[in-house]
């Protein structure tokens, strides 16, 4: 793929990656292995390219924002895999390739001409990623699968919301960019294997599979119901009722930890002017001075978990009078100096400006050629020894020339692959 001079300071220096993934999971997985140094070659189909480079735009004519925050520090190889030609430059890049990561409808790439097999009798080195939304062994694995279908399929959907209103789906990719992760485990872990072994193997991350590995909780709480009848952190303790399933909890803490969402100064006007408290048994002195209500620390109705939970809500309304007086920012300032676990409820606009977050490099500007600057997420995991530099999302078939140059292609064989259309 490139053989031109590369930082030698970032951990996956001199891995060359395939993307050959659109929309969120795979386009997840591989920035972060960008990030890390990782040689990211993004292959995309010479009439559009990546949907996601038109979809939801906010400036005519540019990239859309969905595809630059998700394809950072690649670079874009706009190819026509359906013609000989186009697969001839495939299969020389995957020869030269460790990873491969695909996010195809099932079959896409038997259909391509590109199935596993094929790919790993061309390179028996190469750590194949693939993204699906479900497994091999689901009765549903012919099923296109997008986000809040994963949520739905992954049991997030059932568990989340109130418990008289129907399942909810979260805003956070629990299914994309999550799916994007757990493969981005797989392919590191199989790439060290690799250094044992000398072979890569396929590395394969359903959606649902990866939606039902964050709500390992819940799947705690089925068994845990089946047993007892009853889940005394839930809202529906003591009053309520149970059926035979996990049932929806609102706001409420899942880990035994009695917590809400509850109203602070301006919450009539300002739809984020809200902090999540929770009551931790250990802190529950701490908690009552921090509320200056010390008359609750040894009151039998108040001092146990047990007995807070029948008028737990009633504790909560207690605590909004408090917080009514109090911004959100101004009530987790007094209660952090307590020990009470609390954060105020940021909206995207607070998270997008906060100082602390560009500081860290979690929100990160980057300057793209057709829309200025804008801003994106950086990465979420931390190094002592390097810090990811972020830079821009290539143009559609940016780095076209470059690529096939570096693939021994001469002039004259790229000039009559743009005449014939095989790539731009």
């Amino acid at each position: 793929m490139t053989d031109r001079p590369l930082t030698t300071d970032l951990p996956l220096t001199g891995i060359k990656v395939i993307d050959f993934s659109g929309v969120q999971a795979g386009p997840a997985c591989s920035q972060m292995l960008a990030w890390f140094g990782a040689d990211l070659l993004k292959v995309e189909r010479v009439n559009g390219g990546d949907v996601t480079r038109h979809q939801l735009r906010d400036i005519p004519d540019a990239d859309a924002l969905y595809f630059t925050m998700l394809n950072s520090n690649k670079r874009s190889l706009a190819i026509n895999t359906k013609t000989p030609e186009g697969k001839e430059v495939m299969e020389k890049l995957i020869g030269e390739a460790d990873v491969l990561v695909e996010n195809f409808a099932p079959g896409a790439m038997d259909r391509m001409g590109l199935p596993w097999e094929h790919i790993h009798e061309l390179n028996p080195r190469l750590v194949y990623g693939s993204v699906k939304g479900f497994n091999d062994d689901s009765p549903w694995s012919d099923i296109k699968v997008y986000e809040n279908v994963a949520q739905a399929a992954g049991g997030a959907a059932s568990t989340t919301g109130f418990w008289d209103g129907p399942p909810t789906v979260s805003a956070a990719a629990l299914g994309d960019s999550n799916t994007g992760m757990h493969l981005l485990i797989g392919i590191l872990t199989a790439l060290l294997a690799r250094e044992r072994t000398g072979e890569g193997q396929k590395v394969s991350v359903s959606m649902q599979d990866a939606v039902l590995n964050l709500c390992r909780v819940k799947l705690r709480d089925q068994q845990r119901l089946e047993k007892a009848g009853y889940l005394e952190e839930y809202p529906q303790y003591p009053n309520g009722t149970f059926t035979d399933v996990v049932p929806r909890g609102g706001n409420a803490g899942g880990g035994g930890q009695p917590g809400w969402v509850l109203k602070c100064k301006g919450w009539q006007t300002d739809p984020n002017a809200y902090v999540y408290f929770t009551i931790q048994e250990q802190d529950w002195e701490q908690t009552c001075r921090a509320l200056d209500r010390p008359e609750w620390i040894n009151d039998p109705a108040y001092n146990t978990a047990e007995a807070r939970q029948p008028h737990l809500f009633d504790i909560f309304a207690e605590i909004e009078k408090w917080l009514a007086g109090k911004t959100k920012y101004e009530a987790v300032d007094i209660l952090r100096r307590f020990g009470v676990p609390c954060a105020p409820v940021l909206s995207m606009k607070e998270i997008a400006y906060d100082p602390a977050l560009r500081r860290s490099g979690t929100i990160v500007e980057v300057d793209q050629p057709q829309r200025g600057t804008y801003l994106t997420v950086g990465s979420p995991i931390k190094f002592s020894t390097f810090t990811p530099t972020i830079t821009s999302a290539p143009l559609l078939g940016e780095h076209t020339d470059e690529v096939l140059t570096e693939l021994g292609y001469d002039a004259d064989d790229i000039a009559k692959m743009h005449a014939n259309q095989v790539v731009v």
